[in-house]
């Protein structure tokens, strides 16, 4: 797959995933957040609690399920970067924190979304 493709099937998923979140009545703050620490794609509210949401999308499970993809490297760039949001925005104490991953599969035509809740914890003291 050239990186052009997969550009274009992230700009897809992460659309797919932010009218998944709003159906859901899941409020987004901020989609592709980027700081010099890294990138989340979805950060969202729900009640109490902040959301950072990490959005993988594949065509096929040749390579292994969407989800699989969000290692405990890009995990770790995910927490550094919600800390960055979060001292930024001045919000620490103040919500429940949440790291989520949507996992989209597209093909033939036929879209499988999964929401993964608590998809990985953090410390963030």
């Amino acid at each position: 797959m050239s990186k052009e493709h997969n550009i274009k099937l992230g700009q897809k998923a992460e659309t797919i995933a932010a009218a998944f979140l709003k159906e859901k009545k899941i409020k987004i703050l901020n989609q592709n957040y980027r700081t010099p620490v890294g990138e989340i794609d979805i950060i969202a509210k729900e009640k109490d609690t902040i959301i950072f949401i990490e959005v993988k999308a594949r065509t096929s499970v040749y390579y292994g399920l969407p989800q699989e993809a969000v290692t405990h490297r890009k995990q770790k760039q995910i927490i550094k970067t919600a800390i960055w949001y979060l001292n930024e925005k001045q919000l620490h104490n103040q919500f429940k924190l949440r790291f989520d991953v949507i996992s989209i599969l597209l093909n033939n035509r036929q879209i499988k979304i999964e929401h993964i809740k608590n998809a990985f914890q953090a410390e963030l003291d």
